[in-house]
């Protein structure tokens, strides 16, 4: 049965039981706690907490999800994926665990021909939580299980929180006996693979709170309204129902690792490391592609990291397998293939993920190279200094800095006789481990409670009537005052305040929030700030400027209509900027984030290389005549699936509802799924000028503007500083380049003969230097202070000409200078001094110590620095002092 037919099955059978089928959030979650969907319960999670009613009594869904957290177990064991599907089935205070256990055991005994799963009831084990008698009771009721293939397990395995106050409950796992050529008899308590946790039926029924640990809290009580949360692994069902050993080799992922062994030569099942590595190839190659699918894009942070370090765990395995060269071309395309039926947006956008995916393939080939000549000189030196081993820190530093896999530096150093650290090593990871998670843990800390909001949101959406309105009259609904619920706040606290209805618009879709007040009888408020802290409510903080607010008393917002006016110009430049992007750059030049405030607009977007001046002038100029021409600006709230039919963009990540709004500008030339506020026609958008391009990150640039009357302020500011540079330089506008060109000219020339006469004078200082040359022991010292110096490197030139002038006797050179009024000194040894045990490197960090700063070298010759230049005369005499020592 094939992974897809199995969603289906599954998806048919609850809408048939009167669920709501709901499709797949994107892998981009907004919680944020959360970097990815990591379970299928996360898009629910507003409704299972109740922190927003839940739009259906129950539901079911195919959730696609990311997991990295045990990333190392990937291609070890058989279930583990980094990328995978969820099944689930839904109940919001609607069936509870009689229906739960009902359902589940239904689909998944009823035969295949009658359109269940059909699985044996002998192959079958369930386990319950301990103390939770009505699940165990419910099983053997509802069920020909006997007895002893129902096991009660502890809170770390059959009991489920978030690690966070809010809804928690027992569990009851499912499990499928493999058989005894797996594994050891005994059932799922033994921990054993042979069990194989295909479904598992969480019961949402407990309030806790004090939570000390994910298995340490206390009970409040039980949830007013108890809730289902299922989750059956579509990859673990597919394993089993196609007779293969693994996820690895079902029909969604094999085709990616048969490739890899056809690009290695080597034989799939013949080497143990070999089958991992292969694995983890085809697993990373598709969650690689699934994430890009929902415009996640390589980079050194958050989201972009997870995603770089799956791709680069790819070329490191297929390096491992002996494959050196690019290999993403026919592995991704693989995958694409593999994945298409079931996600169309693979195929429809494969142009710009294979741009992506070559990319950072390139860019990593490239970094590897690096890495391996700097790894090639640390063995080279280390083999020099007699040592067998190359240190924990240098192995760190190439993985840490350089990106440079750990079992790349391993392998390489045992082809060149040495070993790796690799305990200190280890030991610089987990400190590195450490610090992440404590960050983690710091963050999750400081995340808000939406529990408070939860009664607030319980009450109805709050109605936005800014689209048309600048003001809004309304009601207190709510205040919070430090995330606490309070009746009143006064002059000078500042709180949120929850309305029922409001003009003021709240910051989303890359459009910062409105500035206004609030006011009502004998008070007004300041609007600091204005968010959405839970899906459909709008909260407002305020300072209370006068008097003080309550909960029901008459409100009215009232909109700052200049910045409006300005940010809705900002935001409609966005629409226009993007528009020009992709009919110059192409279709694949999409979305990747923006920002739209008052007179200033931020666009990011997919594209691997910079812009030309050409290229922004061609961009500037379609926004700009899109403005002249006043295209009609036009808004429509129409179902999500109409939308996209008809073309409209959506950003990557953003998450939509059923019904959207969708905006136009000049009909489909710029058409966007867009809550923002927008000017009527185009003309009010003013001007818009470019004034930045850049990159943010290997994949993506950032175009900067400004707009409407920042925008020809700039223009008026910059006129008037040409007018200045055509009176100061006596040149017309026109002929401005060229006389600042022949100035630049004049001035390189000059400075050339200042360096010259600088360096001819450090020369003829030579033959004195040498002669001032006295005796530490057998060593001839010339340890001198040059005064002030053009550049390091001429006192450098000048310190080995002095060297060589000392003949073949042991002689060692320093000559200290302040460069830039800072304090530099360069020392070198010749062959017979090194033979005697002076080392430059050794002596010039010495000197720096005294300097205030660090330095260090080779051993022939080296450098070091500092802050005070008034200790150079004993920085120097610290040189002499050594080599008496």
């Amino acid at each position: 049965m094939k992974t897809a037919e199995i969603a289906q099955r599954f998806l048919d059978y609850f809408e048939k039981n009167g669920h709501t089928i709901v499709p797949s959030a994107s892998l981009v979650t907004d919680d944020p706690a959360l970097l990815f969907t990591v379970a299928g319960m996360v898009p629910f999670i507003p409704y299972l907490s109740g922190d927003v009613p839940a739009p259906y009594p129950r539901a079911a869904d195919n959730q696609k999800c990311i997991r990295t957290n045990d990333i190392e177990e990937v291609g070890k064991t058989p279930r583990h994926g980094t990328f995978f599907q969820m099944l689930g089935n839904w109940s919001f205070g609607d069936y509870f665990k009689e229906g739960a256990i009902r359902y589940a055991w239904d689909l998944l005994t009823t035969p295949e021909a009658e359109g269940g799963l059909g699985f044996d009831q002998k192959d079958l084990w369930v386990t319950v939580y301990e103390e939770d008698d009505e699940a165990h009771d419910l099983w053997l009721q509802l069920t020909d299980l006997p007895e002893e293939r129902i096991q009660r397990l502890g809170k770390d395995t059959n009991y489920w929180s978030t690690g966070l106050p809010g809804p928690a409950g027992p569990c009851s796992e499912i499990f499928f006996d493999r058989g005894p050529e797996y594994g050891i008899d005994g059932g799922p308590a033994t921990d054993d693979d042979r069990y194989v946790e295909i479904w598992n039926l969480v019961f949402m029924q407990y309030e806790i709170t004090n939570v000390r640990s994910k298995y340490d809290f206390d009970i409040v009580g039980e949830l007013p309204n108890k809730n289902i949360d299922t989750g059956m692994g579509l990859e673990r069902i597919a394993f089993i129902k196609q007779g293969v050993d693994n996820m690895y080799e079902t029909d969604q992922v094999r085709p990616v690792l048969d490739k890899a062994v056809g690009l290695s030569g080597r034989t799939y099942g013949a080497n143990h490391d070999d089958d991992v590595r292969f694995r983890v190839v085809a697993d990373h190659v598709r969650s690689s592609l699934m994430l890009m699918s929902d415009g996640v894009t390589p980079s050194n942070d958050g989201r972009g990291y997870i995603l770089r370090r799956l791709m680069r765990r790819v070329i490191r395995s297929m390096r491992l397998l002996g494959v050196d060269g690019p290999t993403f071309a026919v592995l991704f395309e693989a995958s694409r293939d593999a994945m298409k039926d079931a996600y169309p947006v693979v195929e429809a956008d494969w142009a710009r993920i294979s741009q992506y995916a070559l990319a950072e393939e390139a860019t990593f080939l490239r970094t590897l190279a690096a890495g391996e000549s700097i790894l090639d000189e640390s063995l080279t030196e280390t083999k020099a200094a007699g040592g067998t081993t190359l240190t924990g820190a240098e192995a760190f530093l190439l993985h840490d800095t350089y990106g440079f896999p750990i079992d790349l530096t391993l392998e390489i150093a045992e082809e060149a006789g040495l070993s790796v650290d690799r305990a200190a090593f280890d030991g610089l990871m987990q400190e590195q481990r450490a610090r992440a998670k404590a960050d983690a843990r710091a963050r999750k800390r400081q995340l808000a409670d939406t529990s408070v909001y939860r009664d607030l949101r319980a009450q109805g959406e709050t109605v936005f009537t800014g689209y048309t309105d600048l003001e809004a009259e309304s009601q207190v609904l709510g205040i919070l005052v430090d995330g606490v619920s309070v009746d009143r706040a006064s002059v000078g606290q500042i709180a949120e305040v929850i309305l029922a209805e409001t003009a003021l618009y709240a910051e989303s879709g890359g459009q910062v929030a409105d500035k206004g007040v609030i006011v009502g009888p004998g008070y007004e408020l300041e609007v600091l700030d204005v968010q959405k802290p839970v899906p459909g409510l709008i909260s407002h903080t305020v300072e209370v400027s006068t008097g003080e607010v309550g909960v029901g008393q008459a409100a009215t917002t009232v909109v700052d209509a200049a910045n409006r006016r300005a940010a809705r110009q900002a935001h409609s430049a966005t629409h226009l900027v993007h528009a020009a992007l992709r009919d110059t750059l192409g279709k694949t030049a999409t979305q990747a984030g923006s920002l739209n405030r008052a007179g200033y607009m931020r666009f990011d977007f997919s594209w691997g290389q910079a812009l030309s001046d050409d290229t922004r002038s061609e961009i500037e100029e379609i926004a700009n005549n899109a403005v002249r021409d006043n295209l009609e600006v036009t808004t429509r709230v129409l179902p999500l699936d109409e939308a996209k039919s008809l073309g409209a963009m959506a950003l990557f990540g953003e998450k939509y509802g059923d019904t959207v709004r969708m905006v136009d500008i000049g009909g489909p030339w710029s058409r966007e799924l867009c809550a923002g506020t927008h000017v009527s026609t185009s003309a009010e958008v003013g001007l818009i000028s470019l004034v930045g391009e850049s990159s943010v990150g290997a994949s993506n640039r950032r175009v900067e503007a400004l707009v409407g009357l920042d925008a020809f302020r700039s223009l008026a500011a910059e006129r008037a500083l040409v007018s200045q540079l055509t009176t100061s330089l006596k040149a017309p506008r026109e002929q401005l380049p060229a006389r600042i060109a022949e100035l630049q000219a004049s001035l390189k020339a000059a400075e050339k003969k200042i360096a010259a006469f600088e360096a001819k004078a450090l020369g003829d200082r030579l033959p004195a230097l040498a002669a001032a040359a006295t005796r530490v022991g057998d060593t001839v010292v010339v340890a001198e202070s040059l005064g002030g110096a053009a550049s390091a490197d001429d006192v450098r030139s000048l310190a080995l000409q002095v060297r060589e002038r000392l003949g073949s006797d042991a002689a060692v050179v320093a000559l200290g200078a302040v460069v830039n009024d800072r304090p530099v000194v360069i020392v070198t040894t010749n062959d017979a001094a090194r033979a005697a045990g002076a080392k430059a490197g050794v002596l010039a960090k010495g000197a720096a110590g005294v300097l205030g700063g660090g330095g260090g070298g080779r051993d022939d010759v080296a450098q070091g620095g500092g802050t005070d230049a008034a200790a150079l005369p004993a920085a120097l005499t610290s040189v002499k002092d050594a080599l008496g020592a």
